[in-house]
């Protein structure tokens, strides 16, 4: 499993094409794929906004984060970074960041590599580049 995160529109897409040779038409979108598409993704973009739809349906973000570090071990996740900046103040928005938060966790953990991408500028978190 690897994780690409960082802010809002900072090539996080692009790194993934580059580091990983990964083609965007290859990725599901978490923001409109079927759910059990991801189970089996070569890499998943935009996994924040499952993240949100999940919550929405209902369903439990951390178990369906669960399941798919053990069902995908080799997918690519991309996801904003969400925590940073004031708290909302709506409940249900709290709730939400909590809950990408907590699965940006777990994935992290279960990766062997962990990037941060900054201005298209990747930086290893945890692995190495020769190991991606």
């Amino acid at each position: 499993m690897k994780m690409i995160i960082g802010g809002a529109y900072q090539g996080k897409v692009g790194c993934a094409a580059e580091l990983f040779g990964i083609d965007e038409s290859d990725m599901v979108n978490g923001s409109a794929c079927d759910f059990e598409e991801v189970f089996s993704a070569v890499c998943i973009k935009s996994y924040h906004k499952m993240i949100a739809r999940l919550l929405a349906e209902g369903v439990d973000p951390v178990q369906f984060t669960s399941r798919l570090c053990e069902t995908n071990k080799d997918v690519v996740v991309i996801m904003d970074e969400i925590g940073c900046g004031i708290v909302p103040l709506v409940k249900s928005e709290r709730v939400r960041r909590e809950a990408t938060g907590r699965c940006g966790c777990m994935i992290a953990k279960e990766s062997d590599v962990v990037i941060r991408v900054i201005c298209g500028i990747p930086t290893y978190l945890k692995g190495a580049p020769h190991e991606g």
